[in-house]
């Protein structure tokens, strides 16, 4: 009886198939996280923009002084959120943070955008807006 070292082309093929279901799963979970990880920058521009909106109310009497120099619709460094103020009065704001369109944060559908006012309301939209904050 003759003994051959190596592996068969069936070995070798359940190899590669049980490779790639575990790459599959594993990549779903691995978006998912990218996606719920990147949430964090649009909070923090949230976040930021709300304190300079504040500091102009401070110095200025008003959200929509004319010496305020906060823009109504800013970009994250990323690129992956726009920032707008949806609603700017002299003693109200409401900020929205939408996804750009061709990044990855368009497809989270869980939280498809965050909102935050004045008095520091957090909100958001989507499937699961809990998840937002």
């Amino acid at each position: 009886m003759k003994h051959s070292k190596g592996f068969t082309l069936i070995e070798l093929m359940i190899v590669v198939a049980i490779i790639g279901i575990l790459t599959a799963v594993a990549m779903g979970f691995f978006g998912d996280n990218v996606i719920r990880s990147n949430r964090s920058e649009g909070r923090a521009e949230l976040t930021a923009t709300a304190a300079s909106l504040e500091k102009c109310k401070s110095l200025y009497g008003a959200y929509n002084a004319g010496g305020c120099n906060v823009a109504a619709a800013i970009a994250t460094d990323t690129n992956y959120y726009s920032i707008d103020t949806t609603t700017r009065t002299a003693t109200t704001f409401t900020l929205t943070a939408s996804p750009v369109a061709g990044q990855p944060q368009a497809n989270d559908a869980d939280c498809t955008s965050m909102t935050l006012t004045n008095t520091g309301v957090k909100g958001g939209t989507g499937a699961n807006p809990a998840d937002c904050w």
